[in-house]
Parts: structure tokens; sequence; C-alpha cells
């Protein structure tokens, strides 16, 4: 579950921490890990980049926030990372800052009979990713996507 299908009471307080200690949040990851509950992955950046240390901080910020507001169910890991050199995209303004980059994408269910694209970031047009895979351009409705990331060029 993404972001955008995280409820809103867990973004908002997520958003409010997380801001709170002057960082970007970027997204946010829930998901099962079977039997032993959920993980719950926060997304931060900052435009000094991020250290251990910064993760460290938003997850005792984080870790004692939510166990106050308790809005998981059951038993849940928190995982708090930067955004990585394969940096995930959550919302339009991320696919629009990295048009020109290599993406991989991950759709919730079939598009042109295929649930991955891997191409260049056009950009984006309303509620649309743009991918093109050499002369095709893609049209890939945000609500569409699974998950998105760059993919670094090393």
């Amino acid at each position: 579950m993404l972001m955008r299908t995280v409820p809103e009471n867990l973004k908002t307080i997520i958003s409010a921490a997380v801001t709170g200690l002057g960082y970007e949040l970027l997204g946010i990851e829930m998901f099962s890990k079977g039997h032993s509950g959920t993980v719950l992955r926060v997304y931060i950046d900052h435009m000094d980049g991020i250290s251990l240390d910064d993760c460290s901080l938003v997850s005792q910020q984080l870790s004692g926030v939510l166990d106050v507001a308790d809005p998981i169910a059951g038993q849940y890991d928190l995982e708090v990372s930067s955004p990585g050199a394969n940096r995930p995209l959550f919302e339009l303004a991320h696919f629009e800052r990295f048009k020109g980059n290599k993406v991989r994408v991950a759709l919730l269910g079939a598009m042109e009979g295929r649930k991955r694209f891997n191409g260049t970031l056009v950009g984006t047009s309303k509620q649309e990713v743009l991918i093109a895979e050499g002369e095709v351009l893609y049209h890939i409705p945000l609500d569409k996507i699974d998950t998105a990331r760059i993919v670094p060029d090393f």
C-alpha cells in the first residue's frame, strides 16, 4: 500500500512529525509481512541529504508519536529511509521533478497486457505519468501505479 492508499489519519500524523523536524516526507509504504505483522516504511529527504543519524532521529520521533496515537492495529515494524539512488516516486510532482531519468514502474493491474514498464520518464499530463520505451509513449494513470523508482545510471 503506497502513500496514496495509506489512511489519511496516518499520513497526517507522520507528515506532521517529519516536517516538524525539518525534513520532507517523500512517501509512505505500508505492507504485510505475513503472520509477523506490518511494515511501515517512511521515506524522508532534506536538501542537505539524509544520514543514518537523520533516519534515527525521525524514527525515534515517529515511534513516540505513533505509540501515543496508536493508528495501526497490531504489531508493525517502523523503517525510516532515505530515498537512495533508486529513489521511489510517489506523487505527480516527483515524476515531474525527475523527468529525463530512467524509471521502472509496476502497475496494480495490467495495461496493454503488461504490468511493468521500463523507460525514460518524459513528464506528466493531468493525472498521468508519461514514459517512453523506445519510440512508444505510454500514458500511465497515476492511480494505476503500484510502485515507481528511478533506475540509477552508474
